[in-house]
This record gives structure tokens, sequence and C-alpha cells, in this order.
């Protein structure tokens, strides 16, 4: 007999995916809001820990992990991509070299930042919310959902923005690090309704609850899903 083939769970991770590069690529543009200055990653990113919260939660943390490392795999071949590209020569006509050229040079610094950025910032939301699940036997998800990607984000925040945006002026800096962690924390708590109810139709679904006991929270032990 064939195993069951999740439709669910791969939509989810090709989603997750998709965040990721994209916010990557967004994240090269610096945009003010009512006098705020955010990356334009803000407007994307915050769905990739919501996703990852439902695929721990429902899956567990060994098949966030593979999701994890497969759409930073995918981050890097796009960044690879389009760097080469870079050193390509541009055709006469096509006056848009230095503005792809500006995005893409960048963009293996901003690829660097999230190399240790987004691993540590997703493992750490992931496993919160895994041994969170355990304690709490399953329950208050929202509380769990929050805390874990407050801890997950709060993280990625400290190690991504200076990297990134490395010569940035401190206050500006760190004003950008606070307005982002803040966004992020309030969109999560907005759509938080919306997140528990896909988690509890998933998992009704799939007939899947997965509880992580006695598992490695290793974020390189691969072969373990």
């Amino acid at each position: 007999m064939k195993d069951k083939f999740s439709i669910t769970f791969l939509l989810m991770a090709v989603l997750f995916t998709v965040c990721l590069i994209t916010s990557n690529l967004f994240a090269t543009k610096v945009i003010s809001l009512w006098g705020i200055n955010l990356p334009g990653a803000v407007i994307i990113f915050p769905l990739s820990y919501i996703l990852n919260d439902c695929i721990s939660e429902v899956w567990g943390y060994r098949k966030a992990r593979l999701v994890i490392w497969t759409a930073f795999a995918m981050n890097l071949l796009v960044v690879v991509l389009g760097q080469l590209l870079v050193w390509l020569p541009a055709a006469s006509f096509w006056d848009g070299a230095p503005h792809f050229d500006y995005m893409f040079n960048m963009a293996p610094r901003v690829a660097g930042a999230s190399l240790l950025a987004f691993l540590a910032g997703s493992h750490l939301n992931s496993m919160v919310l895994s041994k969170m699940k355990i304690a709490d036997g399953g329950r208050r998800f929202g509380i769990r959902a929050i805390l874990s990607s407050v801890a997950g984000e709060l993280l990625d925040s400290l190690i991504f923005m200076p990297i990134a945006f490395w010569g940035t002026p401190v206050k500006v800096l760190a004003g950008m690090m606070l307005a982002q962690v803040s966004f992020k924390v309030c969109y999560e708590i907005i759509i938080l309704p919306v997140t528990a109810a896909v988690v509890r139709k998933v998992k009704a679904s799939e007939q899947v609850d997965t509880f992580d006991n006695n598992i490695s929270y290793n974020p390189f032990k691969l072969s373990d899903i």
C-alpha cells in the first residue's frame, strides 16, 4: 500500500518557500509608513511564521525542520542565479541593468543575514511551539503561537537587521528593529483567529495532530523526518 500523500502539507511548504524568497528580495527596499522606516519584507514575512506555526502544530517539529531547510535551499538557488545574471553582460538597448544589479548585488549580503536569522528564528519558533504543546497537552494554541513567534521574530530581527543594513545609523537601525518586531507581532495577533481556524481545519481533514515526544531538536538532523 502506498503512503498517503498530503497535498495540504505540500502547498503549505511551497507557500512558505515563496514567502522566504520574496521577503529577501523585498527587504532590499526600505518603506516608510506613518514616519516609521521598515524593510519591505514586513508585508509578507509574518506569513512565513504563521505557516511555520501551522506546519509545526499539525505535523510536528521534524517536518517543519525539513520545510525550513528546503525553503532556504531554494532561496539560495535564486540568489546564486541572480548573481550569475548580474555578472553576464546586459543587452545594449536595455536600460534596466543598474536597477537589477542593485537588487541582486545586495542580495548575497541579505541572503547571508537571512541564513543566520531565518534558520535561527524559524527553528526557535518551531521548537518553542513544539515544547509548549507537549507541556500544555495541546491546549492554548493561540498563546503558544504568539509566544513562539515573538521568540523567533525577535531573534530573527536581532540577527538579520544589523547584517542586512550594515552602516545604517544605530538609532535608525534600532528603531527599524523595534518597529519590525512590533509590526509582525501585531500582525500575527490580528490574524490569529484565521490561523487557529486553519489549524483546526487541517487537523480535522488530515487527521493528524503531532506531539513531538522524545525527538531530537537538533536543527541539522535532517535524516530524522
